[in-house]
């Protein structure tokens, strides 16, 4: 029997905001342990939190950027659960009256366009960080990320594969960074992913059972989770077993999950109004002044760049994917006059030295003016691809090869 994937992702996206949540505490990534906290994040008794009105306006951004309702009326809630890194025993987040909902971001895979919706985007605080010592003598607890902003973004179950999965992770990752309300960085827990999946006959309309998959920290991890979950699920169900709801651990370097515990419904955590904090109410010209200021998006930029540079639509799609990328193109651009030849430094080279090194667009190491003027002088014949090669590899400044 044929079977298929049935993939809803809850994506948590830090804020780039400076100041927690619920208080004055740095955002700042690092730092030595506890020390990125105060009486407020830690849950002392006493406190009371203050909203921090950046995380309103970043929220309703992203909500935007994603073709959302903003909800003029919202509130937080108190989400109960007991784990060592939540210190107050409760998690503020939202429950029935999310800031965002009713979303959707389009995807392409193998040439067919897809639109995924979104359930919701609503804002939370963090929790803090479990370390385990390496010896097995026992667990810290680092709380220096309680109460870091986070938006998390709950996807419907439209996605039917591994791949559809990867580009809708994509595409909201640029929206994202293009607005400017995350970094994105998965390798600092800036993006985190989490896959609930099931599968079923293919025709069946009613969904299986779904398992939550965890500890997901890169887009490949993700792709070989879900190939993996599939395998196991599709075993168990072939071999006259039953799939348990619950969640499970993905083991990259193994390639095989462990359960973690039974997967909790919503009344499992007591969800009640957050009594501390007063009701979120957004005047539509606060919205409107928001949806004014957002800049180009990923999908407008890139046939932009179709139009006005001549480009392939592979070439922009792969230059407009990141911020990072499409921001050193136009600068390089602007420098050089030769847009053709910029593209291809970047979607040749310059990526490679980036894959070779293991590093983010974001890492690129050298500015776009370097490029520039390394393309100016190939046109102007002053030096060789070559040298040029050399250059790029060396992370090199254009003066220091001429000489």
């Amino acid at each position: 029997m044929d079977y298929e994937l049935v993939i809803g992702l809850e994506v948590h996206a830090e804020l780039s905001t400076k100041s927690k949540i619920y208080c004055s505490c740095t955002t700042e990534f690092g730092g030595d342990e506890n020390t990125h906290c105060c009486p407020i994040c830690t849950g002392m008794p006493g406190v009371l939190p203050v909203l921090n009105k950046k995380v309103i306006e970043y929220a309703v951004k992203a909500g935007l950027a994603t073709n959302c309702e903003i909800a003029n009326f919202s509130k937080q809630d108190r989400k109960n659960y007991f784990y060592p890194d939540l210190p107050k025993a409760y998690q503020v987040s939202q429950y029935d009256l999310p800031i965002c909902k009713n979303g959707y971001i389009d995807i392409e895979v193998n040439g067919v366009q897809k639109r995924i919706g979104l359930t919701r985007i609503h804002i939370e605080e963090d929790a803090g960080k479990l370390i385990h010592d390496e010896w097995g003598r026992g667990t810290l607890v680092d709380y220096n990320r309680c109460g870091v902003p986070l938006i998390e973004i709950v996807s419907e179950p439209d996605i039917r594969s591994a791949e559809e999965a990867k580009a809708f992770l994509e595409n909201l990752k640029a929206i994202l960074e293009y607005i400017d309300v995350s970094d994105c960085k998965m390798q600092e827990g800036s993006l985190r992913a989490d896959v609930n999946l099931s599968i079923r006959p293919v025709g069946q309309k009613e969904f299986g059972t779904r398992t939550e998959m965890k500890n997901l920290n890169s887009f490949k991890a993700i792709l070989r989770a879900i190939e993996g979950e599939f395998k196991r699920q599709k075993t168990e169900i072939e071999y006259g077993g039953v799939i348990v709801q619950e969640t499970r651990r993905w083991d990259d370097n193994k390639g095989e999950s462990y359960a973690m515990r039974s997967k909790e419904e919503a009344h499992d955590y007591r969800y009640f109004p957050e009594p501390d904090l007063v009701p979120i109410v957004l005047e539509d010209s606060y919205i409107n002044d928001i949806r004014s200021s957002l800049p180009e998006l990923p999908e407008a930029r890139k046939k932009r760049y179709i139009e006005e540079f001549g480009l392939p639509e592979y070439d922009s799609s792969v230059l407009t994917s990141s911020k990072y990328f499409a921001d050193f193109f136009e600068e390089a651009v602007k420098m050089s006059n030769n847009a053709k030849a910029v593209s291809n430094w970047i979607m040749g080279d310059l990526m490679r030295i980036l894959k070779e090194k293991e590093m983010e667009a974001s890492d690129i190491p050298f500015p776009a003016e370097y490029l520039a003027k390394l393309v100016k002088l190939i046109d102007g014949g002053k030096i060789s691809g070559t040298i040029a090669k050399r250059f790029l590899k060396r992370c090199s400044r254009p003066k220091k090869i001429l000489k």
